[in-house]
């Protein structure tokens, strides 16, 4: 469990970053690799903070740390791609989390119409071109506009994180159900 925290109106203590990450682990959220890049400068990273914004003007928001080795490539390139992760990609999402991440030629992908790389075998996907920049603390706030989207494989499960593991949504309800069947 863990304790309640506040700030207070001073703000002199600030809630603690590792019980924050614990309580927004609480959240179920979809899994996406980011990418984005041209040819030899091309790179991905897997995030879940992602959300839609607007749909007219059609905007979506993601958010890279300060410190992302596809953060210069975004702002190089002016746009990237959120891949929606299905189930079967857990290893493609493991694979990009980590500091020495896949490199975009290990995996299969295509190119969207404006040049980026997308994930072929991806749930669906979002081709943006980036907006606006905004500071997040030790994130920044990319707002893009989506120019081009798909769902190849939209049949599929997706892959989702909760509580800090990836899980499957399917078996995770079944689970539920198969618990709350036998109390």
């Amino acid at each position: 469990m863990i304790p309640v925290q506040s700030a207070g109106t001073e703000r002199r203590n600030p809630v603690d970053g590792r019980a924050l990450r614990d309580v927004c682990g609480n959240f179920a959220t979809g899994v996406t690799v980011i990418t984005s890049g041209e040819k030899d400068d091309a790179g991905g990273t897997t995030v879940n903070s992602f959300t839609s914004v607007s749909l007219d003007p059609p905007l979506v928001l993601i958010c890279l740390h300060q410190n992302s080795r596809l953060l210069p490539v975004v702002q190089s390139s002016g746009g990237f791609v959120v891949n929606f992760l299905t189930q079967q990609q857990e290893r493609v999402a493991w694979a990009f989390a980590g500091r020495d991440s896949a490199r975009i030629e290990e995996v299969p992908h295509h190119r969207s119409d404006a040049g980026l790389p997308v994930l072929s075998e991806a749930l669906a996907f979002l081709d943006c071109r980036l907006i606006n920049e905004y500071d997040g603390g030790d994130h920044t706030i990319l707002l893009g506009e989506v120019v081009e989207l798909g769902a190849p494989a939209a049949e599929e499960e997706p892959l989702i994180f909760f509580q800090g593991a990836m899980r499957e949504l399917d078996s995770d309800l079944d689970s539920a159900a198969d618990d709350a069947a036998a109390a």
